[in-house]
């Protein structure tokens, strides 16, 4: 009796058997690495595409709330008037690669049905001069405004020492505007049109770059292996098991001598 082949151990009920055990594990396993591979990009992805459509700050944002992810970079609409004595300029403000001047004003918007403050950066000018000259032209009276909503930024941008005030800061200014305390946004916004004598300050979407944690890529890469070992065991046992009963066949072990006394035969 010959001994058996691969196949004809295989198609055997154990060993089908534990080829589907074997499978099974396999796609364990390599259900494991693709969640390690969705967790070496997910939290790093920066959602950008509803940011372009325009919302309504009144109930996006909350005064005295701090501006959370989704918040950041969305384009809102709002009502207001400014207050006339409480307008500021900011300087080392970098606008498509130039240099220059911000214009900030105090705007008294309404949010939930009860007036609250908002710091509103009007636009953008080469000089200190010219920004300060456009302040007769900002808008006076009830105006609508639309422009992207961003996160305060920290006084401690701001070099004091050198006597150059450069960060929009919300803390900072509502300690200088007048006006009775009203709730305040914690964030600002940036207008999308700008009053004479200044450009309209460039405010590109949110980024969409992202980062890859090369740590959970290692480990995907380790449950493919594992999912590639466990179907390599089930053929190395398979093998075990052809090779065991071949040795054990004595017809396959009168063949072997026969080939190999032949063999000899043939070299005399």
């Amino acid at each position: 009796m010959a001994a058996p082949g691969f196949w004809e151990v295989a198609r055997r009920p154990r060993w089908i058997g534990a080829l589907l055990l074997c499978l099974a594990i396999a796609a364990a396993f390599a259900a494991l690495g693709q969640w390690q591979l969705e967790r070496s990009v997910a939290g790093n992805v920066v959602p950008d595409e509803s940011s372009e459509s325009v919302v309504p700050l009144d109930g996006f944002a909350e005064p005295g709330a701090a501006v959370t992810e989704p918040q950041i970079g969305q384009r809102v609409s709002l009502d207001g008037s400014y207050v006339a004595a409480d307008f500021t300029v900011l300087g080392h403000r970098m606008d498509r690669g130039r240099e220059g001047w911000w214009l900030v004003g105090h705007l008294v918007t309404t949010a939930n049905g009860r007036d609250a403050d908002l710091a509103v950066a009007l636009g953008w000018a080469p000089t200190e001069a010219a920004a300060r000259a456009a302040i007769p032209a900002a808008p006076a009276g009830e105006v609508a405004i639309e422009g992207r909503f961003l996160p305060t930024e920290a006084p401690t941008d701001s070099d004091f020492e050198a006597g150059e005030r450069s960060a929009l800061a919300v803390s900072e200014l509502v300690n200088e505007w007048s006006g009775p305390a009203l709730p305040v946004f914690d964030g600002y916004v940036i207008a999308a049109a700008a009053p004479a004598g200044l450009e309209a300050i460039d405010a590109p979407p949110p980024s969409r770059e992202f980062t890859v944690n090369l740590l959970n890529v290692f480990y995907a890469i380790e449950w493919a292996i594992f999912a590639g070992a466990a179907l390599y065991l089930w053929w190395r046992l398979v093998k075990d098991v052809v090779e065991a009963e071949g040795e054990e066949d004595p017809d396959a072990a009168s063949e072997t001598a026969d080939d190999a006394h032949g063999s000899s035969g043939a070299r005399k």
